[in-house]
Order: structure tokens, then C-alpha cells, then sequence
């Protein structure tokens, strides 16, 4: 966590304390209780730049969040940013709702560049509101428009939906909840929101054997796994399998909002007009479009896939070594670069290893690091970095997480020292290691001697 010396003399840093305190405050005033991210990381964000957040308050952080994994570039990555200022400057609408547009043209084509094989050749895509929520519902609407039946699914969020452990043995469908079998099963290869559980490939693969043989459609949530996130472009792709439909959301808008589903063209019967025909008034959105083709295509282009995948297994292997170590991680899972790492108490009592958690995350944040928490009971460390993540800023970033886990365990234990760490004083840019400096859009953690 940086600081700008200027900013910290006089008048900037009195501007610098009013912005930090004032916004939040008008926030809370204002905005309705639902905030969630706001309250656990009280930042004011105005410059971002690859993996760099810089607050109002000039301080900087390693975003690990990445917008719930919406920026798989980072924050104004260049290729994103010409893209946008391109159709900005053309004089192109901004929504064509669901017009044929040269913009929407070349997001499709670089869409269906990426997908799995045996989608590819045969697939449809079905443009709907701009959210993931949105194209879980649209997939909805068209397996059950298929089969003329609701659909029961794996895992979801909605309201008539069956859910069932995750993963279980499926050796018949009807186990999971529906007198016949179901309209279609929708299955995330790796769970996020959920705790970063990665399904094992076999399983993935015994399910699309089960849906195949009873002609049940297979849905990938892609949402969050998807564009080289877990190391391979798609996560379904992992297993081998080939879905007959992938929920697409997130990084697919190349951090703007974007939704799609993409389906094998036998499921297409539904005429317009019918109920379930997909409506919205943000389906043209040009400038997402634009900014999902440009982050397509780097994605691609650059293998950052293959990347995401050897990084991410470095980052694995050496957190699951310091946790041999330390009584209060559980367990590190996760896949390329989707991260969890639980946190358990020893006395197994739920409300602790909650609010371990939740001061990990407020550690973490002093130290100039953003991570998310997720899983039953929150309890759970998520890192999203960008794919572009570096392995200097990898260190740093491990570097901080695990400082900060010590430090929320010490704490715990009430054997932390307000105010004095073990080498210094925390405080502003200052780490319980060192001092982290940023220079040309890199961070260094300095060790103090």
C-alpha cells in the first residue's frame, strides 16, 4: 500500500481524509443495506491500472477481487480501452438492442473462436439481460421450452430449482429431486461463490454420460470459470467434456456488464413471440461487446490460459505448504487462478472462523492487498487476480495474505501487539515485512533488514 509523499503534507492530506471518510459516510447514508462489498473493504477507488487500485485516500492495493472476476485483463487494460474509445469515436449506436451490428458481429465470431469443438460447430447464441443471474434464467427458459417441463438443476439459484450435494454420486437423475428426468442440469466446474470447489473431471464426465444417455441437456456455468480463468479457457473444458449449453457472464464484457448463452441449434425451437423469448432492453450493449472481443482475443492470442494454469499452481502448491504450518487454515483448493483458501477455529465453533475470516480480510486490506471472502459461512479467502497478474506480484500478493493470516491468528489468540509488529510499526504504507512500493504499475514487497 502506497502513498503519494505530496499527498501527505498540508491541505492534501486533510483532501485526502475527507475524501476517504466522506464518500462512505454519504454512501451509507443514501445507499440501501444490501452494500456488501462497501462495508467489508471501505475504500474509495479512483485510479485503477492492471491490477493497481489507488483510493482517495492515495493509498494503493493489489485488487485479488478483480470485480468478482469480471476483469480478467485487470483494470484498463490498453487493448480494452482502445476498443471502447474506437466505437466511442465511430459514431456506432450504443444499444442496438438486438439489431445486427459490425461490433455484435465480431464479438460473435471471436466468441465461437474459443468454444469447446464439439459446441463450436453446431452452436447458437441467445443474447439476454447483462448479468449472469440473467443468463441462468435464460438458459432456464429454453431447456424447459425443449422438454415442456421445468427443469431440475444441480446447482442455481432459483426459486423451483432442486439442489442436491455438490458433487454427489448421480447415478440416476431422478435422485436429484424430479419425479421424471429433468429438462437440464446445470453444473459450475469449479463452485465460487460457494467456496472455490473444483468438481473432480470424472465426475463432470459421469454426469454428461448420465445427461447423454437420457438425451437431458448439460448447462456449464461459465459465469466466473470462464475466458482462461482456471487455466483452460473454458473450466468445463478440463474434464473433457462438451456441454449442450454455457452460461456466459463476467469477463465476457471485458469488465463491463455482458451476458450470453451459448447452445447446440437443436434446442433453437423456440419462435418468437412464445413465452420464454428472451427480452431486454440492454442486449445491444456495443461497448461491452467491443471490450469482450478485444479481451477474447488477448486472452486467446496470448495463451493466457496456459498461463493462469502454471501460475496458479505455483500459487497453490506454496499455500498449502505455509497451511502445514499454520492451525487455522483448513484446506486450499481451487484451480488456475480461482483461489480458496478456508479457515477453520479450533474449537470448530462456525461464528469464529466467520469473523477470522472477516479480520483476514481487514489484515489483508492494511496491507494493501483485496481479496474476497465466499463459502458457507464466508469463511473462505478468495483470490481472483487478473490474468496478467505477474510473478513479482504474485509474491507480493502471497506475501500479504499470509502475513495477514498470522496476524488475524495472533490476534485471535491475544498475543498481537496494538500497534507494534514484529518488525515495525503498521502503519499507512507500511507492512509488518517491509515497506511496498509501487513503480510502473508493479508492486515490490522491500523486506526491512
Amino acid at each position: 500500500m502506497d502513498h503519494d509523499p505530496a499527498e501527505a503534507l498540508g491541505g492534501g492530506a486533510r483532501e485526502a481524509r475527507g475524501a476517504r471518510e466522506g464518500f462512505p459516510r454519504r454512501q451509507s447514508a443514501r445507499e440501501a443495506a444490501a452494500r456488501t462489498y462497501a462495508r467489508a473493504l471501505p475504500i474509495v477507488p479512483v485510479r485503477a491500472r492492471g491490477m493497481t487500485i489507488e483510493g482517495a485516500d492515495g493509498c494503493r492495493y493489489l485488487d485479488c477481487l478483480s470485480g468478482a472476476g469480471a476483469l480478467a485483463l485487470g483494470h484498463n487494460h490498453p487493448v480494452v480501452l482502445e476498443a471502447i474509445r474506437k466505437v466511442l469515436d465511430s459514431g456506432a449506436p450504443l444499444n442496438a438492442l438486438d439489431l445486427a451490428t459490425p461490433v455484435k458481429d465480431a464479438f460473435v465470431t471471436e466468441l465461437f473462436r474459443t468454444l469447446p469443438p464439439g459446441l463450436a460447430d453446431r452452436a447458437r447464441i441467445r443474447f439476454c439481460g447483462p448479468t449472469g443471474n440473467d443468463a441462468v434464467r435464460t438458459a432456464n427458459e429454453l431447456v424447459r421450452a425443449a422438454a415442456g417441463r421445468a427443469p431440475g438443476l444441480l446447482s442455481g439459484d432459483e426459486a423451483a430449482i432442486v439442489r442436491v450435494a455438490y458433487p454427489q454420486d448421480c447415478t440416476d437423475l431422478s435422485r436429484a429431486g424430479a419425479a421424471a428426468p429433468p429438462a437440464g442440469v446445470i453444473v459450475e466446474s469449479v463452485q465460487g461463490e460457494g467456496g472455490v470447489f473444483p468438481v473432480p473431471d470424472s465426475w463432470l464426465r459421469r454426469v454428461r454420460q448420465l445427461t447423454a444417455d437420457r438425451s437431458v441437456p448439460l448447462i456449464a456455468d461459465e459465469i466466473q470459470t470462464g475466458v482462461g480463468r482456471t487455466g483452460a479457457f473454458w473450466a468445463v473444458e478440463h474434464s473433457g467434456v462438451t456441454p449442450d449449453v454455457m452460461v456466459l457472464s463476467e469477463a465476457i464484457g471485458g469488465s463491463l456488464p455482458l451476458a450470453v448463452v451459448v447452445y447446440r441449434d437443436d434446442l433453437d425451437d423456440l419462435d418468437p413471440g412464445e413465452p420464454g423469448t428472451p427480452t431486454g432492453t440492454f442486449r445491444g450493449n456495443q461497448l461491452a461487446m467491443a471490450a469482450g472481443t478485444a479481451t477474447l482475443a488477448h486472452v486467446r492470442e496470448n495463451r493466457l490460459a496456459e498461463r493462469a494454469s502454471s501460475l496458479g499452481a505455483r500459487m497453490l502448491h506454496q499455500l498449502r505448504s505455509f497451511s502445514g504450518d499454520v492451525a487455522c487454515v483448513g484446506e486450499v483448493r481451487g484451480r488456475g487462478l480461482m483461489i480458496g483458501v478456508e479457515l477453520v477455529d479450533e474449537s470448530g465453533e462456525t461464528e469464529s472462523a466467520l469473523e477470522l475470516a472477516a479480520e483476514v480480510q481487514r489484515e489483508c486490506l492494511r496491507r494493501g492487498l483485496i481479496v474476497g471472502l465466499g463459502g458457507r459461512h464466508a469463511r473462505v479467502v478468495r483470490l481472483l487476480p487478473p490474468l496478467t497478474i505477474t510473478d513479482e506480484q504474485a509474491a507480493a500478493v502471497l506475501d500479504r495474505l499470509t502475513d495477514a493470516i498470522q496476524a488475524a491468528a495472533q490476534r485471535r489468540q491475544g498475543t498481537t501487539r496494538q500497534g507494534t509488529t514484529r518488525q515495525g510499526t503498521t502503519r499507512q504504507g507500511t507492512t509488518r515485512q517491509g515497506t511496498t512500493l509501487q513503480r510502473g504499475g508493479t508492486s515490490r514487497t522491500h523486506r526491512a533488514p
